[in-house]
């Protein structure tokens, strides 16, 4: 499915978005906090537009995407770029200071053994931030929410995406997706600590930050 939305990948998001996404990359890009010198693991990179504001900071940052197709649209983006499976990271014990996932940890088929596979690849004292949608902090705009993203949502990808089938999943998962309190949770049980989250756009996005004991 991802192989095939990769080349209007990025512009899709955006359009979907409301530009809202360029936001959210700045918003994970701060807390991660990446210094010269630290390696920083992204997940479920994609086309790399998330990994290469790390690397602009300095940071060692490798993009690691389980879909092929979206890291051959995103040959452009000079970082490293490895296919890998969320759930058997191909990297040693204790390998990055930071792990950062925007946007994918929905698509895993087990959230929690990728947590725990993220905290195996990250030093004690690193970082974990997961940028992912959430739920809305008001009711009356969590309601308008949803209704965006069963009609505009739908008819945007109908009219700029490669798969708007694709783009239909992604509502349902988004719908289906833990708020902010249960996902801070999942993450403590998986081994982190410190976990804390805010909201981004009224919570339609929340950034989750722990560290690793």
């Amino acid at each position: 499915m991802f192989d095939e939305v990769a080349t209007r990948y990025d512009l899709t998001n955006t359009l979907m978005s409301l530009g809202q996404d360029r936001g959210w990359r700045r918003a994970t890009t701060a807390a991660v906090a990446a210094g010269s010198g630290d390696k920083v693991l992204d997940v479920a990179a994609g086309t790399a537009v998330s990994t290469v504001p790390f690397s602009a900071c300095g940071a060692f940052a490798v993009a690691s995407d389980f879909s092929v197709g979206m890291l051959t649209a995103g040959a452009g983006r000079d970082v490293p770029k490895v296919a890998a499976d969320a759930l058997a990271l191909p990297f040693a014990d204790a390998s990055f200071d930071a792990v950062t996932i925007s946007f994918g940890l929905r698509n895993v088929t087990d959230v929690d053994a990728a947590l725990a596979e993220f905290a195996r690849v990250t030093r004690p004292g690193g970082r974990l931030v997961i940028c992912e949608f959430s739920r809305p902090v008001w009711e009356w705009f969590d309601r308008a929410y949803s209704e965006y993203l069963l009609r505009p949502l739908p008819w945007i990808a109908d009219q700029v995406s490669s798969n708007p089938d694709a783009y239909r999943y992604l509502a349902e998962s988004i719908r289906a997706w833990p708020g902010q309190r249960a996902l801070a949770d999942r993450i403590g049980a998986a081994g982190w600590t410190q976990v804390a989250w805010r909201n981004l756009t009224f919570g339609i996005v929340a950034l989750h930050r722990a560290t690793r004991s």
